[in-house]
């Protein structure tokens, strides 16, 4: 049962389609080794264990969520910002529910670490074309932030139960945070 040539990469990757499928909570050990096609103890040459797995699927998945806003940001400001990062964020979660929930979780990894601020400086990048000073942006990051995952959470476990069109809500959801951007408090005066 022992695969030659796994390495720690290999391992990651798996787990990351592992909790895509069946939920970051239920990636184990004992999962992944049957994915691999290896024995549990020959994971141990990669991992120290599922502490140290999910720190580095938390890295691997923030990092590839950093890569995706911050190509969908390249190029604009304001509202088009706004609609790229948010279309590129829910259809990035959507597809990858499982790594969605790795990256909320606490990283202590320094790669999972720098991969968030990259997250968290591109959320303030799109804030910059509002005119938001920046401890108003702090505010207003978090505003966006959680506006945005908590649609995005409800509907990827199936909270919307009402018929409407969840593109709909989503679009509308968008404008209602466009106009809070632009008449935040402390927003500089653009002549």
């Amino acid at each position: 049962m022992v695969r030659a040539g796994l390495s720690r990469a290999q391992v990651c990757t798996a787990a990351l389609e592992l909790a895509d499928e069946v939920g970051i909570d239920h990636v184990t050990m004992t999962a992944l080794a049957r994915r691999l096609g290896v024995a549990v103890p020959s994971l141990y040459e990669h991992v120290r264990g599922v502490p140290d797995l999910l720190d580095a699927v938390a890295a691997q998945a923030t990092g590839q969520l950093a890569d995706r806003l911050g190509e969908a940001l390249q190029g604009r400001a304001g509202r088009d910002a706004l609609i790229a990062y948010a279309t590129a964020l829910r259809s990035w979660v959507l597809s990858h529910p499982g790594r969605y929930a790795a990256t909320v979780r606490p990283l202590t990894d320094p790669e999972g670490s720098a991969a968030q601020a990259r997250i968290v400086a591109g959320c303030a990048a799109l804030l910059r074309g509002y005119g938001l000073e920046e401890t108003r942006a702090v505010d207003a990051v978090r505003f966006v932030y959680s506006t945005m995952h908590g649609f995005i959470h409800l509907e990827t476990d199936g909270g919307f139960s009402h018929a409407r069109n969840l593109d709909t809500s989503w679009s509308l959801v968008l404008d209602a945070i466009d106009r809070a951007l632009s008449t935040w408090p402390g927003r500089a005066r653009v002549t």
